[in-house]
């Protein structure tokens, strides 16, 4: 964990897999060799202050009821900071994954028709140094897009030493109702819309996604921008079973989701600490008493990860047919004491498996 400004989550003593979407519960079982996903020649946007795996406080985040006023201060306005998540994770997904991460191999994910793609790439800690955490009159420009995206101010700094590893597993489905592939209003009812409560579905180890709060009411019918719609900022803790004798995980997250154009979405994962916050279940250690079960009474050990689900509709290259393309960027530290090279070796084998129990999940439901 990187040490910040504000009170970190702390770290629990065990082993345990890396963390994502999901807990990793195998490595890649099949590698191939493919090109690098990488155009030397396109240049990457500058990166934001909040797809991050530094956790936002409540301090950083929009007012809501259910935060104690304590931690008001300066609080973002909600629309503006939807606009400047939803704008670094668009710009990280669409420019900087293309042109800086490159290809480690493709794995099959039964019972998906298609392969699904292995990326990476290192954050180094002197890229994040540049990062502009705390100036309000910051902004990160997307020459592509035309777009800027106002930076939020955090007391958060990223220190010496520290870097981000991320993973991307991308896959392109045909936009199809039947066995091993969805349509694109499959992939957009199952992703984006209540993201989190549909993931617990599909997901065997994960034995809990409970919503802490939400603003709901405020981003009904939000659009921001003329592009986005469909808006939803929920903080959920999201948490995972591991084998014996692993320990639980609890990931708290502030989840921003939305319409990113005709037939495009997308969905964000960031970290937040909640331990203050009374709303919250596991982060506070409330759950220790009011668990209706014993795998929820068990005392929490908390994670971190950033992630960023897109999905979205495009031509397929060689017949013109249409195309559902699926990727998820993520970047965690799953605390507890197996260095980071270890859990870099199971997380590609998760998110991989994550497409084929989505993909299975839809089709149960036809």
């Amino acid at each position: 964990m990187a040490s910040t400004n504000q009170t970190p989550l702390q770290p629990q003593a065990d082993i345990s897999p890396a963390a994502g979407e999901a807990p990793p519960t195998s490595t890649m079982t099949e590698s191939t060799t493919s090109a690098p996903n990488q155009n030397p020649t396109t240049s990457s946007p500058p990166l934001g202050n909040l797809v991050r795996l530094v956790p936002l406080s409540l301090s950083e985040i929009p007012a809501h009821p259910s935060i104690p006023d304590s931690t008001t201060g300066q609080k973002p306005p909600l629309a503006k900071f939807i606009i400047a998540v939803l704008n670094e994770a668009v710009s990280f997904s669409d420019h900087s994954v293309p042109s800086k991460f490159t290809s480690s191999g493709t794995k099959s994910s039964q019972p998906s028709t298609s392969k699904v793609e292995i990326l990476k790439h290192t954050i180094p800690s002197s890229e994040l140094a540049k990062i502009p955490w705390n100036s309000s009159s910051s902004t990160n420009s997307d020459t592509d897009t035309g777009t800027e995206t106002v930076a939020i101010p955090r007391p958060a700094s990223s220190p010496s030493g520290v870097e981000e590893n991320w993973f991307v597993r991308s896959s392109a489905h045909e936009n199809k109702k039947a066995a091993g592939t969805a349509v694109w209003e499959e992939f957009d009812e199952g992703l984006r819309v209540d993201h989190n409560e549909k993931e617990a579905a599909y997901t065997p180890e994960l034995f809990d996604a409970n919503k802490v709060l939400d603003w709901d009411g405020e981003t009904a019918g939000m659009e921001l921008e003329g592009r986005f719609s469909g808006v939803q900022m929920r903080i959920y803790e999201m948490c995972h079973k591991l084998p014996f004798p692993l320990t639980t995980r609890t990931f708290p997250v502030l989840v921003v989701s939305a319409l990113t154009g005709k037939r495009e979405a997308i969905v964000v994962h960031m970290p937040l600490d909640i331990s203050s916050l009374p709303a919250a279940f596991y982060s506070n250690g409330r759950n220790m008493k009011e668990g209706d079960s014993e795998i929820k009474r068990k005392k929490a050990v908390l994670g971190v990860y950033t992630s960023i689900e897109r999905i979205r509709v495009v031509p397929e290259k060689t017949d013109g047919k249409e195309e559902v393309q699926w990727s998820m960027a993520v970047a965690s530290d799953a605390s507890g004491a197996l260095p980071m090279w270890a859990q870099k070796i199971g997380l590609p084998g998760a998110i991989a498996k994550d497409v084929g129990l989505f993909l299975k999940w839809i089709d149960g439901k036809r």
